[in-house]
């Protein structure tokens, strides 16, 4: 028998691991230009982040997985959030 902890780490990696191959499926579609360095480490950081989030919300195996997804794209969405180059500031008018 795995351990329960153990068992959902593996489901929140497993997660990370779903949404980064998700990602790659959407790449080709689209004819993207793959960095495969690039793509491998944020498969790892995508299965590490899924394997805290999956413990995080053990208590159903379901929640874990779908953690593991979520967290991913949660990373992601804060990713593209600091690297955009554009920033709207507001001009004061008199």
């Amino acid at each position: 028998m795995i351990h329960p902890i153990i068992f959902s780490a593996a489901l929140g990696a497993l997660g990370g691991l779903t949404r980064g191959v998700l990602g790659l499926f959407k790449a080709i579609s689209k004819k993207k230009k793959i960095l495969w360095d690039y793509w491998g480490i944020t498969i790892a950081i995508a299965m590490i982040v899924g394997s805290f989030t999956g413990v995080i919300f053990s208590f159903d195996y379901r929640m874990a997985l779908l953690a593991g997804y979520a967290g991913t794209d949660v990373l992601e969405g804060v990713y593209k959030a600091f690297s955009s180059q554009k920033v709207f500031v507001p001009r004061k008018t008199s």
